[in-house]
């Protein structure tokens, strides 16, 4: 999404590969309504009864996710796990739905319940929980199945334009409807069990600044600058230059326009390109959300070109989704949400800093603060799924609600990590001993809303 990966639980294929702008309908399309999905009604005759294989076989994926507290129906009424006390169900509409859950699990959960051939009855996310702990469950009983290969992708200048078209560019008016008023979409910072969304990006935006310890004066490096919140964020309140990177068409017009109406464009330059392209000299370098689609091969490059535009004195913050291990990205998100995109291990981010004279500083993990940013932007999501409807299809619809709830659910049960990593040149001695300054001053910006 900038940040967001990974998320499909146990998960039916369709055969449109279009993230829903006009995307048609397989199958019977599930109704929406606050998140719940309900079975269509068949009529009698029309009915196959389930073969024994696959009975044995919708018994063989409820116990490979760890028995979860909830029930997996298939198209006959064939029912396995708990009906009752559970958190909802799974309803498998069509026979080849569970043959493809059985091959490919995640990609064949994302598009069944994308087409409508695979139900959820329930709240989504409730139910995503209780699969990804059962899935939790699963793996320390059988070690094997945290194994998964690692493919290398390509992130060329050219892939890498598409992969953001694809996500970042399906429209501001689509972010605006459920992300906050600045328009951040990356994880949040919440101080507070009481801290809304708003507070908490806020609350982010000048975590950052803190941790980078800016003084007015500086020039700042940012390789993907979303919609320019953090740019303005760090000019506006403490006082420095901003050249921000960023390859979305629609958020770096919408962040020009939104610089120049605020009065800031003699402090922020925003580039439309990629960031390997970045040039001159500066005193910090940060980068949020961004990381993941940089691809890891790339890593030891990104702190050379780092290496050229800090000065001696610099320090840097990377803000990434990442794993505990190295391991691919679900096969349904890699379709259908983030293209190419790839959350690193620390040993792979480390690539980044060792060979380029980096020492890092600090790294701290906000995967719980990821869980509840998802989960926030998933109740908003839901209020406008209406409009959503209208302004794309309720596969659209679907697959958004799936990404959003899978997401919360994913960061919830440890699959997914959101690192902050702080660096600096090695030989730079003038940083202050303790953290004590990134908690301690108020939070800025929160009475202006900016």
């Amino acid at each position: 999404m900038q940040e967001g990966l990974d998320t499909t639980a146990p998960s039916a294929s369709s055969t449109s590969t279009d993230p829903g702008r006009n995307g048609n309908h397989a199958g019977s399309p599930a109704s929406v309504h606050g998140g719940k999905s309900h079975p269509q009604p068949v009529r009698d005759g029309q009915i196959r009864k389930a073969w024994p294989v696959e009975r044995k076989l919708i018994e063989w994926v409820y116990d490979r996710v760890g028995r979860p507290r909830l029930a997996i129906v298939l198209w006959d009424g064939t029912t396995v796990g708990e009906t009752h006390s559970g958190v909802g169900q799974i309803v498998i509409q069509q026979p080849d739905v569970l043959r493809r859950l059985f091959w490919n699990p995640n990609l064949a959960f994302g598009e069944g319940y994308s087409d409508g051939t695979l139900l959820i009855q329930g709240e989504v996310l409730p139910l995503l929980l209780e699969i990804n702990r059962g899935l939790e469950r699963a793996r320390q009983q059988r070690p094997v199945l945290r194994g998964k290969r690692f493919t290398s992708r390509s992130h060329s200048f050219a892939k890498s334009k598409s992969s953001v078209h694809h996500h970042y560019d399906l429209g501001n008016e689509f972010y605006k409807l459920w992300l906050d008023e600045q328009l951040i979409y990356t994880c949040a910072y919440y101080p507070t069990a009481e801290t809304t969304l708003a507070e908490a990006q806020i609350a982010k935006l000048d975590y950052v600044c803190r941790k980078l310890r800016l003084k007015p004066g500086e020039r700042v490096a940012e390789a993907g600058c979303g919609w320019g919140a953090l740019a303005m964020h760090m000019a506006r309140h403490y006082g420095v230059s901003v050249k921000a990177y960023n390859l979305s068409t629609e958020q770096v017009q919408y962040a020009r326009e939104r610089t120049q109406r605020e009065g800031l464009s003699d402090k922020i330059e925003f580039v439309q390109d990629d960031y390997r392209n970045l040039t001159g000299q500066f005193d910090a370098f940060v980068s949020v959300g961004m990381l993941e689609h940089v691809g890891p091969e790339n890593f030891r490059g990104m702190g050379q070109l780092i290496a050229r535009v800090l000065t001696p004195l610099g320090r840097g913050l990377i803000h990434s989704i990442g794993r505990n291990v190295k391991r691919d990205l679900d096969p349904w998100t890699d379709k259908y949400i983030f293209p190419g995109a790839h959350p690193p291990s620390l040993r792979e981010m480390m690539d980044i800093f060792e060979g380029s004279g980096f020492s890092v500083l600090d790294v701290e993990n906000l995967r719980l603060h990821y869980a509840r940013t998802c989960a926030d932007w998933l109740s908003n999501f839901e209020q406008v799924a209406g409009q959503v409807g209208q302004m794309f299809d309720e596969r659209f619809v679907r697959m958004w609600r799936l990404y959003l709830a899978a997401s919360s659910a994913t960061f919830d049960s440890g699959d997914l990590q959101l690192f902050q990593v702080v660096f600096a040149r090695a030989e730079n001695n003038t940083l202050p001993w303790t953290r004590d300054d990134w908690y301690s001053p108020p939070l800025r910006g929160q009475s202006t809303g900016s």
